[in-house]
């Protein structure tokens, strides 16, 4: 029998308005549209996501040729490169794109910096679809900066002709020791403050007030969500055991032992009733009170994308 510990509940946590509009956009394609819509690539990184949007009639693909012409096509909240979107109309699809509005900033950022002939360095994952959208905005002078090696040994044509941008689902600390190299190689090198959306900092934040008051912190969120996975890394840089769960079925009894207080956050892309299922399970195990962080209220809501 476990002894009893408390829940904490990070605020804010789970879904962001980005991934809001992406979910309010297949829902509303099957609702004026009908069965089937395609998404290209998952809308969002998260698995119960996926499988109630499949149940509803969306059909993921993982290529354009999968669709029919004529059909509605939906491109994910991460983005697509411009062959992408070139593709899809030379395949008669009917296209949605439900790229979240704070990446398609990005996207017009890397644009402007391209057309006034700068190399523009992508501070991001190799192999995330984010990034890989972002790239593909502009043909050349792009390059994909994934750490600090990468960061010394890349080559422009110009040094004095050089713009960075970030993925927005990165830490701080992920960046920081990545663009103190840039900033001393082309230190005339241009950027944003940050292209970190404020709804990963917002949870980045709520975690580390968490870590100060947890002695176990739980993050719900798949494993291929970037999101979820830096929560976890911020939940560990605080000294803190961090597991990252997609549900209540990933929970390990022995986990709660000498623990007395159990932090619960979620990524950008977990619905709120995987908590829920979460808290359901503590409460079974020992978790006695359930008290709600206080933390900054996100008002920011994006209207969903409809058919081009």
């Amino acid at each position: 029998m476990n002894e009893s510990f408390d829940i904490l509940l990070a605020s804010p946590r789970g879904f962001c308005a980005g991934v809001e509009r992406a979910i309010e956009t297949v829902k509303l394609c099957l609702e004026k549209h009908g069965r089937p819509v395609y998404v290209l690539h998952e809308i969002v990184h998260n698995k119960h996501v996926i499988m109630e949007l499949e149940k509803s009639g969306a059909i993921f693909v993982e290529h354009l040729n999968d669709i029919r012409k004529g059909e509605v096509c939906i491109f994910s909240a991460h983005g697509v490169s411009t062959a992408v979107e070139k593709y899809a109309a030379e395949l008669g699809l009917r296209t949605v794109d439900a790229t979240c509005p704070l990446v398609s900033s990005v996207h017009r950022m890397v644009e402007k910096y391209h057309s006034i002939d700068y190399d523009v360095l992508i501070i991001g994952h190799h192999n995330h679809p984010e990034v890989e959208g972002t790239a593909g905005r502009v043909f050349g002078r792009v390059h994909i900066v994934a750490d600090e090696i990468e960061a010394e040994k890349i080559e422009v044509n110009d040094r004095k002709k050089v713009a960075y941008v970030t993925q927005t689902t990165l830490c701080k600390s992920d960046v920081r020791g990545i663009l103190a190299i840039l900033k001393e190689r082309f230190p005339d090198i241009k950027g944003p403050r940050s292209n970190i959306c404020f709804a990963t900092q917002n949870r980045q934040n709520a975690v580390k007030q968490l870590a100060e008051s947890s002695d176990l912190l739980l993050v719900v969120g798949s494993r291929n969500s970037s999101n979820s996975n830096r929560l976890k890394e911020v939940g560990l840089k605080c000294n803190i055991r961090t597991h990252l769960i997609d549900d209540k079925d990933d929970i390990h009894p022995e986990w709660l032992r000498g623990i007395k207080k159990v932090g619960i956050t979620a990524g950008a892309s977990a619905p709120e009733r995987l908590v829920e299922g979460v808290i359901d399970w503590m409460v079974l195990h020992g978790g006695k009170k359930v008290i709600e962080m206080e933390g900054i209220t996100e008002k920011i809501h994006f209207k969903p994308a409809i058919l081009s």
